[in-house]
């Protein structure tokens, strides 16, 4: 990076009587050329005289590109600039021109990073959606099954739809998931005996206490009690009990309560009906709550339409669900993420039990702070999801605007695991950032001043025409660890202009407005 202001080829200096018509001497040079003083160097062009090889137009050099193995035929001196070449093409570096390529798996397999984990950052508009959509064509095109865990804009339902994948709309009248659902893992433990099947048992029935933990956190506000997890987990082995066959629902959790069971009664330390219903009063509120209150119609169900286990790439579109509210856009995300890493989670062990074909998956995670800033605790339900993410052959990128959005949750304890996700991920991509934020980002990523300078650069334009291009549009800086970051500038191709544009409706209506002469 140190380079950067010196990748300027020098002008020669011109004479500094500023004319460069005559050499210093006052005489015409010899054919050989003019005899200066030391220190005198002719014009960029040559002197204005017989003789002295003067040019009328330096034409620009033919340029011409190949690999360092074929090009030190023509010039010995050719070294690449060693940014990696593995996995998707995401841009030329901006200082050599040299392709560099972004993949966390492809780098984890080649030794280059410890974990397979990414953290995008940047202002809005620069492109993170954009250099996101990049990995994910080219996942695609490696046979890497795509999941988008939680759309909620949609940025990648037409980029999914493109590839062949499928596409799940999450909301009121349309698909629905079932917090309580096993999914994948339900369908390999049919398939499976013995210790790994127990093992796996235990996994479902811990990933459906917490989910539904979770929800019922983010409706409450405050977490649940500890005789309230244990009342909340003796349901759910009962209805395991009842119809192991059958995914249960928080309706049913919500029947069992009422009924108040034996069982159930024991675990809550209760003699008398009377009592039970007393403890778990406040906790029958909260998933009555579920069932019939702002989160109704979307999670009080069975599961409409599964995840594809072959589908190419999976995109879950939630943005229908935005609109009524960041109580039901967060539950959304966190049923999402559950739903599709226990899906990854299911391939796993059907694959280690040979039943299955070993797979590698990658998992987008975008507006990341959304899913986090619902209810105090939310935090260490996500972490516990992606942490182990390297041993299920599964990379994950996550998206957010800045760190500052972390640092908005309610409690210190959850904005200091939510910094962990940026310092458990390998790769850190930043787009254009102000440097108030890159101050921030120092303390997690280590950064030089010059690659601080180069990112704050790209925040903002310094001029007020209309149609000018952000400078910070398609740039972006990725730093892996302790080495010098990789300055690369992405440019789209073919397709790539009308499949990863996520300003489209925004110049359709001013299209339309214009048509009809209202534009203002």
């Amino acid at each position: 990076m140190t380079l950067l202001n010196n990748a300027r080829p020098a002008r020669a200096a011109r004479h500094p009587a500023g004319t460069g018509t005559r050499p210093p001497s006052g005489r015409r040079p010899a054919a050989a050329g003019p005899s200066l003083p030391p220190g005198q160097v002719p014009p960029a062009w040559g002197w204005k005289v017989p003789g002295a090889g003067r040019a009328a137009h330096v034409s620009a050099a033919p340029e011409y590109q190949a690999t360092t193995t074929q090009a030190c035929g023509l010039f010995p001196f050719t070294a690449g600039s060693g940014t990696p070449s593995l996995g998707t093409p995401v841009g030329r570096h901006m200082l050599w021109g040299e392709v560099c390529c972004l993949d966390p798996l492809a780098w984890l397999r080649a030794g280059l990073i410890t974990n397979p984990g990414e953290f995008v950052l940047g202002q809005p508009g620069v492109g993170k959606s954009t250099l996101v959509k990049r990995q994910i064509t080219g996942a695609v095109a490696a046979g890497v099954r795509v999941l988008v865990l939680g759309d909620t804009k949609p940025d990648y339902t037409m980029l999914t739809e493109y590839f062949g994948g499928q596409v799940i709309r999450i909301g009121r009248g349309l698909d629905r998931i079932n917090p309580l659902d096993a999914g994948p893992l339900g369908a390999a433990l049919a398939r499976m005996s013995g210790p790994d099947a127990a093992a796996l048992r235990w996994e479902v029935r811990s990933r459906r206490l917490s989910l539904l933990m979770a929800l019922c956190t983010l409706v409450r506000g405050t977490p649940l009690d500890n005789a309230e997890e244990v009342i909340l987990g003796r349901a759910i082995d009962l209805l395991d009990e009842r119809s192991p066959a059958t995914q249960p629902t928080i309706a049913d959790v919500l029947s069992v309560l009422g009924q108040g069971p034996d069982s159930v009664r024991a675990a809550a330390r209760t003699d008398t009906p009377a009592a039970f219903a007393e403890r778990a009063a406040d906790l029958i509120f909260t998933l009555d709550l579920l069932c019939t209150g702002s989160l109704a119609g979307v999670f009080d169900g069975p599961t409409s339409r599964p995840i594809d286990l072959d589908a190419p790439a999976v995109s879950v579109d939630i943005s229908r669900v935005g609109a009524a509210g960041d109580k039901l856009l967060t539950a959304a995300m966190l049923c999402t993420w559950s739903y599709g890493f226990g899906m990854v989670d299911a391939a796993a062990a059907l694959a280690d039990q040979n039943i299955a074909p070993r797979r590698s998956y990658m998992g987008v995670m975008d507006e990341l702070w959304r899913a986090l800033r619902g209810a105090p605790g939310l935090v260490e339900h996500a972490d516990a999801l992606t942490r182990l993410n390297r041993s299920k052959g599964m990379s994950s990128i996550m998206i957010t605007h800045s760190l500052a959005d972390l640092d908005a949750l309610a409690t210190p304890e959850d904005r200091a695991k939510a910094r962990g996700f940026i310092e458990r991920s390998a790769i850190t991509v930043m787009g254009g950032l102000p440097p108030r934020e890159l101050a921030q980002i120092r303390e997690v990523t280590p950064l030089t001043g010059p690659e601080m300078d180069l990112v704050a650069s790209w925040s903002a334009p310094d001029s007020w025409q209309p149609g000018a291009r952000h400078p910070g549009r398609g740039k972006y800086l990725i730093k892996a660890g302790e080495r010098l970051g990789i300055p690369v500038e992405l440019s789209l191709v073919g397709a790539e202009h009308d499949l990863y544009d996520t300003d489209q409706a925004i110049r359709l209506d001013s299209g339309r407005r214009a048509a009809k002469g209202t534009a203002r």
